[in-house]
């Protein structure tokens, strides 16, 4: 099959931490070669764009920011849609409420003033801080929205706690689940996919190491799918789950086997 554009993941596919992983350098130069019209696209909200091509290039890798899309980026676009006009109290990073403050979206430090809650991950997290998110879900008209769902994220260290870790912690705090999580493989996240690329899905490859992410987001758009061993899913998450991709390539470096 000839495609024509390619959506990567970024942890666990092309870097771990800031350092490449192996393989990574020549599976872009195949899919170069091949001129597929590529996004990056990642899971996590704590660097924009600009940030992220910064992260990209410092491992090696030439990346432009208009070919990057983040959890962040995602989370953005659906509050600047849905909730223009609400008080958000942020539960993230700096560079996640730099973004929506950027975007012309109220965020606030006062939690009973808020209209919506925004969970992410946030690596200052602490009991204080759920406390405050306690209070200002008291009231049940209150929005919860969660940036992303992953448990884990691959880092140079291991796998550390992502931003589903703490959606969690909330949820069974607030005593319900978040109204809507964006980032992959969302129906947001596959909008922006669709829009940024400008292709029919079936031309479309997406690559990853996740199969309820990057897989699912691929297999809900219509386009083919390819796991790469080098993140965090293995054989037994592999056998286990009901999300099969359609190729499994040890790395990125493979996939020219199925251009």
């Amino acid at each position: 099959m000839t495609y024509r554009g390619v959506v990567l993941d970024v942890d666990g596919t092309v870097v771990r931490g800031d350092e490449p992983i192996p393989g990574a350098a020549e599976g872009l130069d195949r899919l170069a070669d091949a001129g597929l019209r590529r996004l990056f696209v990642s899971n996590n909200p704590t660097k924009r764009p600009p940030a992220y091509a910064d992260r990209l290039r410092r491992a090696g890798f030439d990346a432009s920011p208009d070919e990057i899309v983040t959890a962040g980026t995602i989370t953005t676009d659906y509050l600047a849609d849905r909730h223009a006009d609400d008080a958000l109290f942020v539960v993230g990073e700096a560079a996640l409420v730099e973004q929506l403050a950027d975007a012309g979206l109220t965020v606030v430090a006062n939690e009973t003033r808020a209209d919506a809650v925004v969970i992410s991950i946030d690596r200052s997290f602490d009991y204080d801080r759920l406390c405050a998110v306690l209070r200002a879900c008291s009231d049940e008209d209150v929005t919860l929205v969660g940036t992303d769902p992953d448990m884990v994220i691959p880092a140079a260290e291991g796998d550390v706690p992502g931003s589903g870790a703490i959606i969690n912690a909330v949820a069974g705090v607030v005593g319900r689940d978040p109204d809507v999580v964006l980032g992959k493989p969302s129906a947001p996240a596959r909008r922006i996919v669709r829009d940024r690329l400008g292709l029919p899905p079936g031309d479309c490859l997406v690559v990853g190491d996740r199969l309820d992410t990057d897989v699912a987001l691929g297999e809900r758009a219509g386009m083919t799918t390819a796991l790469v061993r080098t993140g965090v899913t293995d054989d037994r998450d592999l056998a286990r789950s009901d999300v099969t991709p359609d190729h499994v390539l040890d790395s990125l470096a493979d996939v020219g086997a199925i251009l």
